[in-house]
């Protein structure tokens, strides 16, 4: 056998035993007439000793060595002189008896080290490098753990695990398919799914009333750094349920997955908040609630003083950031260039400080006076030493710039801390999102969302007001999976399409064999998804789902080390039935 032991297993306990070790040479280092490797495979790391005295052939040979050269040794477990506490195998070392070079290695385009000295365009072109760093290999296991005990929990909890098709229809809601020409029906394609939505729900049609699959999912749209071309999801669905049962299952399996693959012990049940508040406080459907600075609506309080910018604003919000009254010129000159990005939007900022003698100072002190800036503070329940930070115009574009502030802020205050977890669940989303370009109703989440019971009377009379029944979990600002209770009766799946602006004979076309299968005793039914790519993204810390992912696409939706996409040449095109002609600029 090439290994009796990883390069990660070996302790005091095994002293004196003949060992045999297979990895990759980490470095060397010559002193004297002593050579010291270290070995690495995905275990760990473990130190080599080769010796000129007791055996200058094998020393010379080890001499030759270079870095990620793929060797075997035998050799005898040995106390470490000099101990190494930083790794597991610190207090042994292996004195080499023979040496076998299995492969050379020609040098590295970077190191293969944690904090290595390759930008991320060249480690992405050379991934297969970049996965034998301890950091990234680490993302790939935890991804391994949080795979494997979502299986476990929802295989105690009945679900069985169902593939569907990859090859499916195209349709005309969400992001963008990517699209596969067909040979065999030339002029005709597939899309790749965005989701397993439809087949999950004829699923539930079938009786399999509880099904999961860890599924691809793809999706033609402008990436960033929580958005892949290709993704995975938790994808769940289960028959005779109402959004209780849903919640409770799927709260208790992110509670399992904290447990066992972080160590943390959730005891509480997760908060609940409305879409409504969540926007009202937050300005944003994914709040991250690991620190306080809610929202405080003030328009009412800074209007008719005459200050233009407050009168004509259809909204004023203001924060308040505690113990920040200190803030210099320069620290609040920099919040303002903040705010006002192109990505951001805001014309600018008003700051009010509530100084230690209880008095305050404000960037619009010539129109408030002391007692209108008291009135101010109390609303925003400010104290001494804290600086409220103000924000106005037209509604939903302040909220989204207070909500960035906000955010920014609680990075300044060191309140993001990326080992805590503030999770919650965001329900009562509308069921209708309005598109002014395009003068119709778009569904906030897919066209088989569920209405609430109580609002199905508003589809007729009001379809803005309708309240979906649907559900998001978050956690630190992060939306990590999304569901709803779907509609399982043909007949409000049809007046669903109908205020969605699809003719029946586009509802045939797009979703005939659903409606078809409603025919046929549909259940009740709803589910949920999760974001894996996210998940062991939030567990492992990163700002970004690519570093969680074995082999991701760059910012332009290319894998740089396959350089895909590619060119395919003229005979496949023949076979396809196709013709290349670019679009001009």
């Amino acid at each position: 056998m090439y290994r009796t032991h990883t390069c990660g297993e070996l302790r005091l306990s095994h002293i004196g035993q003949q060992v045999t070790l297979a990895g990759w040479v980490q470095r060397v280092r010559r002193m004297g007439g002593m050579i010291f490797v270290d070995l690495r495979d995905r275990f760990g790391i473990t130190q080599l000793v080769f010796n000129q005295e007791t055996n200058a052939d094998l020393c010379a040979q080890a001499n030759e060595l270079g870095r990620e050269f793929v060797i075997q040794v035998q050799a005898e477990v040995a106390e470490r002189s000099n101990k190494n506490k930083h790794i597991p195998t610190g207090e042994i070392e292996l004195l080499v008896s023979t040496m076998r070079v299995l492969n050379t290695s020609e040098t590295p385009p970077f190191t293969i080290e944690d904090n290595t000295d390759g930008g991320d365009d060249l480690r992405m072109k050379y991934r297969y490098l970049d996965l034998r760093r301890n950091t990234v290999r680490e993302n790939m296991i935890l991804r391994h753990k949080v795979a494997f005990e979502t299986r476990r929990y929802l295989d105690q909890m009945g679900f069985l695990e169902v593939e569907t098709p990859i090859l499916i229809a195209s349709t005309p809601e969400g992001a963008r398919d990517f699209v596969v020409p067909s040979r065999m029906n030339q002029g005709q394609f597939y899309a790749l799914p965005q989701s397993p939505q439809l087949f999950k729900q004829l699923l539930m049609v079938s009786g399999f009333d509880k099904y999961f699959q860890i599924a691809k999912c793809f999706r033609d749209e402008d990436l960033r750094a929580d958005r892949q071309p290709e993704f995975t999801q938790i994808d769940c669905e289960m028959s005779f349920v109402k959004q209780e049962d849903v919640l409770n299952l799927f709260e208790g399996m992110m509670k399992h997955l904290f447990r066992f693959v972080k160590n943390i012990d959730m005891t509480d049940a997760f908060p609940r908040m409305t879409w409504a508040d969540a926007m009202k406080y937050y300005g944003s459907d994914k709040p991250d609630i690991r620190f306080d600075m809610q929202f405080v609506e003030i328009k009412e309080l800074v209007s008719g003083k005459n200050f233009v910018v407050f009168d004509e604003a259809d909204y004023v919000g203001a924060i308040c950031a505690s113990n920040c009254a200190t803030y210099t010129r320069k620290q609040l000159d920099e919040l303002t260039d903040f705010v006002k990005r192109p990505q951001i939007g805001a014309k600018g900022l008003v700051y009010i400080r509530c100084e230690a003698d209880g008095t305050f100072k404000s960037s619009v002190d010539k129109f408030y006076t002391n007692d209108d800036l008291a009135k101010i503070a109390t609303a925003c329940k400010a104290e001494k030493g804290d600086l409220i930070l103000i924000l106005a115009g037209a509604t939903e574009k302040t909220q989204k710039a207070l909500c960035e502030l906000r955010l920014e802020m609680g990075s300044r205050l060191g309140l993001r801390d990326k080992n805590v977890f503030a999770p919650l669940w965001v329900i009562d989303f509308p069921l209708f999102q309005w598109d002014e370009e395009t003068q119709r109703f778009y569904a906030m989440h897919h066209p088989f969302t569920c209405p609430n019971e109580d609002d199905i009377a508003l589809l007729d009379t009001n379809p803005g007001k309708v309240r979906a029944t649907a559900y998001d979990m978050v956690i630190n600002g992060v939306e990590l999976g999304g569901g709803s209770i779907r509609i399982h009766e043909s007949a409000l799946q049809k007046k669903m399409f109908e205020l969605l602006g699809f003719t029946p004979e586009q509802a045939e076309a797009q979703f005939g064999f659903l409606m078809s299968a409603f025919k046929y005793g549909a259940p009740p039914h709803g589910g949920l998804a999760f974001g894996l790519d996210r998940l062991v993204s939030l567990f492992a810390g990163l700002d970004s789902i690519r570093d969680c992912i074995a082999f991701p696409k760059n910012n332009s939706g290319r894998d740089v080390m396959i350089d895909a996409p590619s060119v395919i040449d003229n005979a496949q095109l023949d076979e396809l039935g196709l013709r290349i002609e670019l679009k001009k600029s």
